[in-house]
């Protein structure tokens, strides 16, 4: 990564999502030599300005980061790193840096799908007696037919125009569609590559 802008104090901000749902998950900084490490390892390195030094994300917790991917801003003084995260990224102990909401509300973003995908991957490691989610998991075929049923409420909203009930069963069928997702495995690794195979 040449021709970086850094800073009067030699550094580049660094924002890092998640690379599946890209949620943020923390910001940081980066000098010259934290960005050769991360291009070294395939794994986030910044420059700590509260300790003066260098530091591994997770070098102590065991919570670090792969990097699949980082891209540059338009001026090249910030950096967009898409990680693999192991545990947690905030020293919090929660998943995400950004936990307070300040103004306005979450409630009409895409806050709520890496939430989501957690509460499912949860009750798929930790089952509870008497969650729906854990009934979907124990019965493969009701999972299907839940899929199938979602979709085609969906598409009957859509001819009745009802934006309402259109909302509502799209919901439906993504909340079922992530639990298929969580029960078969699937890599959306694979997923992203097909859509980006498609926009080509």
């Amino acid at each position: 990564m040449k021709d970086l802008k850094f800073d009067d104090k030699g550094l580049v901000t660094v924002v890092v999502q998640d690379w599946i749902t890209n949620e943020v998950l923390m910001v940081a900084w980066a000098n010259q030599e934290a960005v050769d490490r991360m291009e070294a390892t395939g794994y986030t390195h910044f420059w700590s300005r509260s300790r003066q030094c260098q530091w591994q994300k997770g070098e102590e917790s065991g919570h670090v980061q792969k990097i699949k991917s980082i891209q540059v801003d338009c001026d090249r003084d910030t950096l967009l790193v898409r990680v693999e995260q192991t545990g947690v990224a905030c020293h919090t102990g929660t998943p995400s840096c950004f936990n307070e909401t300040v103004y306005g509300s979450t409630e009409e973003t895409m806050a709520i799908l890496p939430d989501l995908r957690r509460v499912i991957k949860d009750r798929h490691e930790n089952p509870e007696e008497g969650s729906y989610t854990c009934k979907l998991f124990a019965d493969e075929t009701r999972m299907c037919k839940k899929v199938i049923e979602e979709a085609g409420e969906f598409a009957l909203a859509i001819k009745d125009h009802d934006t309402d009930e259109m909302a509502w069963e799209l919901a439906d069928l993504i909340y079922h569609t992530m639990v298929a997702i969580e029960k078969t495995g699937l890599p959306m690794e694979e997923v992203y590559r097909k859509l980006s195979e498609r926009a080509q």
